[in-house]
């Protein structure tokens, strides 16, 4: 599979539904038959337990093993702390440790490119991978950006939350600029939605009039619903949880969305490359 496709995604405000969002959407193209690997690459561990493993801090090996054991250029199976769900995605969990490795970080050598030397080493084997980044701006989160081919921003349809866009995407830019050129912004989706108040409405029309016009902003707004964090607390996608439900139905058209757009952005490549020829 050498078409593989990393995405992170990231918002430095918590709260925002990336977790719901990384299950949901690695599930969703799973169901259309991609193989999928998701990383947990936050200490908080919340997409781990969001799929059913609620003692990551007992896991022999979760992501802050696999990135030390790269700073410390121990040799190991890459294979090794992968989890399989029975939904049909694979896991690299994470733990507590994970905020430790953030300090060490600092003193390691190309310290913003560990995550992308695990990431290129088992890419082939996957047709998507998912990072679910922590809700901040430090170095996993470069480590994060540096590793991915594209960027989704899941954001709540909340003033604060709109408010911090600003910040998150002038990180996005640097981290194109100066680590990763080839980072593509795939877009914002907007989670949690109550689309028959006024103020859910304005903040998404806003940030569609604010950002639309140089950045996509999904068509499918994802619904506030209970039954998604039902659906987390019970280690299942919201497709297992809740079929029929608003939250299922919008997720799958987010992920519908996101093939299509993967299917652009092939053409479009293939049109340079064959221009350039």
């Amino acid at each position: 599979m050498t078409h593989c496709k990393v995405i992170a995604l990231t918002n430095q405000k918590g709260g925002v539904g990336k977790t719901t969002t990384t299950v949901n959407l690695g599930v969703g193209l799973a169901n259309q038959g991609k193989k999928v690997l998701l990383i947990d690459a936050d200490a908080q561990a919340n997409l781990t337990m969001a799929l059913g493993w609620q003692r990551p801090d007992e896991l022999p090996v979760t992501l802050s093993t696999v990135m030390q054991n790269i700073v410390d250029d121990i040799p190991m199976d890459i294979y090794e702390g992968i989890l399989h769900h029975e939904e049909g995605v694979d896991l690299l969990p994470s733990s507590i440790e994970l905020s430790g490795l953030e300090v060490r970080l600092f003193n390691a050598i190309s310290r913003e490119s560990i995550l992308k030397t695990y990431v290129n080493a088992v890419r082939e084997d996957y047709d998507y991978i998912l990072i679910d980044c922590m809700p901040s701006l430090g170095l996993t989160v470069i480590n994060s950006l540096a590793a991915a081919d594209s960027v989704i921003i899941p954001t709540q349809s909340h003033y604060l939350s709109a408010k911090g866009l600003e910040l998150l995407l002038q990180t996005v830019s640097k981290v194109k600029r100066q680590i990763n050129p080839d980072l593509r912004m795939d877009g914002i989706l907007m989670t949690m939605a109550l689309p028959r108040t006024n103020i859910s409405r304005e903040i998404t029309e806003t940030i569609r009039e604010t950002y639309g016009r140089h950045i996509r902003v999904f068509d499918t707004q994802i619904p506030h619903s209970v039954r998604a964090v039902e659906a987390s607390a019970s280690g299942k996608s919201i497709y297992a949880y809740d079929r029929t439900g608003k939250v299922a139905q919008a997720y799958e058209r987010f992920t519908e969305e996101v093939l299509r757009l993967e299917q652009r952005q092939r053409r479009q490549t293939q049109n340079r490359t064959e221009s350039v020829r």
